[in-house]
């Protein structure tokens, strides 16, 4: 019993230690990652949210006989006298586009008689989008980061709502401060430039559309950004007409963040991913984003790991203990707390080397220096043998495997979860024909076991008759009794 709590205590002096390294570098990463990601953000970009393209146009109800303006208290909004959309045609506006009418003051348009102007939003009436990501893993530091460069191509279809001609202002969003567009351009039907402004974070255009008119426009460009690519107007709900965009990805491991909009198909074609989100009506909030897969960063893995150790050590002190016990050999509480020592070695040196070299590398060096430090040690002690085989194969099994399955995404548990159960069938094996009575009585070490009898050895030959030198007779006279003693 006070060989167990011995080393139960070892174990968690041993699992205190694994929780501050491992703590350790759960923090390094952390400051390490967060002080780069802003960096990556400015030189690469940050992640970009492209919204879709929108349009208004302006009127004044007032002098368009639709009723009078009430006048905004303190320089506030003004809205128009027909709350329910009607135009000056005498009919009415299509749904969607009465309810975002918007009477704002004269003075805010930079109307110097002060009157007021109603701005009707006008919505889409089709998207086609062609998106090409091309993912590229970029270190900084010690960490791996997810950019990415994207070709946007859009045809974005509006149409004049109304009866009267129009002069409608359509907008596309750009993202904002850190984004980088190149060969930015807007065509117009025929393919010809549209000379847009760039102001107030979107590049806008004006055209004149005759009644019912319906025009396509096609806006390009190129950019870079970082981790992931949403498109969508992430405010509000909205309804999506004639939708259609195509996504490629030089990758075939992309991923979807949750409450986003899943594609109506993809196929995976060697290393390119292709999707397709299509759809004739949909009202939904929820924007398209594509997440790009992330490379293997060293911080996240060793602090798994490191945090796993004790566990692994559970597992080592218990067969290798089994073991011993089965083969008739006594180890020492010393000797399992130098044998922790060796296994907190692998995790501490890994997690300094991967500082400096690759994961896998980092991982293969530790290991070989721990399972060295064990077998070395542990041979002198129990042997070359048990040392190589059943210490040496078992901290290969709880150490190495049982860790490197933290590198197989989605497994690490089912792969620890078999291996627990096949340890406990080999040892069931091996232990079910002993007797443990016997081994525990060999193994006290209070009680030395009693020393084995004395062999006799051959009898001893008599010599013939009349070999030798004559012996002589004893003599068969009665002995003398012995003489009184004096009194003093």
């Amino acid at each position: 019993m006070r060989r167990l709590l011995a080393i139960g205590f070892i174990w968690l002096c041993c699992a205190i230690a694994w929780l501050v390294l491992g703590t350790t570098v759960v923090v390094r990463t952390g400051d390490k990652s967060s002080d780069l990601r802003g960096e990556v953000r400015l030189l690469w970009g940050p992640e970009i949210v492209q919204a879709p393209a929108q349009a208004h146009y302006q009127e004044t109800p007032a002098l368009a006989g639709e009723g009078p303006v009430t006048e905004p208290p303190s320089g506030g909004t003004a809205v128009a006298g027909d709350a329910h959309g009607v135009d000056e045609t005498g009919d009415r506006a299509p749904a969607g586009a009465a309810s975002e009418t918007i009477a704002v003051a004269g003075q805010a348009l930079g109307d110097p008689k002060g009157v007021a102007v109603a701005q009707t939003a006008v919505p889409l009436d089709g998207s086609d989008i062609e998106v090409a990501l091309e993912l590229e893993h970029r270190k900084k530091g010690l960490l791996w980061f997810s950019t990415y460069e994207v070709d946007f191509s859009a045809h974005y279809a509006f149409a004049n709502p109304t009866q009267v001609q129009r002069d409608i202002t359509m907008s596309f969003p750009l993202v904002g401060e850190g984004v980088v567009y190149d060969a930015f351009k807007v065509l117009d039907p025929e393919g010809q430039l549209v000379d847009a402004k760039i102001a107030d974070g979107a590049a806008s255009w004006t055209h004149a559309f005759a009644p019912g008119e319906r025009r396509q426009y096609q806006v390009v460009y190129r950019s870079r950004g970082t981790t992931r690519w949403t498109y969508g107007a992430p405010a509000g709900t909205s309804k999506i007409k004639d939708f259609r965009l195509r996504a490629t990805v030089n990758v075939a491991d992309v991923d979807f963040p949750a409450g986003t909009v899943s594609p109506s198909s993809h196929q995976v074609d060697g290393d390119l991913w292709r999707g397709e989100w299509a759809f004739d009506s949909l009202v939904s909030s929820a924007p398209i984003a594509i997440e790009l897969p992330k490379k293997l960063n060293p911080g996240p893995i060793a602090a798994r790991i490191t945090f796993f150790a004790p566990v692994s050590l559970l597992f080592f002190f218990f067969v290798v203990s089994i073991l011993a016990a089965s083969r008739g050999k006594g180890i020492h509480p010393m000797n399992y707390f130098l044998l922790a020592t060796a296994f907190f070695a692998f995790h501490l040196l890994f997690a300094y080397l991967v500082d400096h070299l690759a994961v896998l590398w980092s991982f293969a060096i530790a290991a070989a220096v721990s399972v060295a430090l064990v077998a070395s040690y542990a041979r002198l002690f129990v042997g070359w043998r048990f040392a190589l085989v059943e210490v040496g194969l078992s901290q290969l099994i709880y150490l190495v495997l049982f860790s490197y399955t933290f590198f197989w995404k989605g497994f690490t548990g089912l792969a620890i979860t078999v291996g627990a159960i096949l340890t406990l069938f080999v040892i069931m094996q091996i232990t079910g024909r002993l007797d443990w009575n016997e081994v525990s009585n060999m193994l006290r070490p209070d009680e030395p076991p009693a020393p084995e009898p004395p062999t006799p050895g051959p009898p001893t030959p008599e010599p013939p008759a009349g070999s030798g030198p004559p012996q002589p007779e004893p003599s068969r006279e009665m002995p003398s009794p012995p003489e009184p003693v004096a009194a003093l």
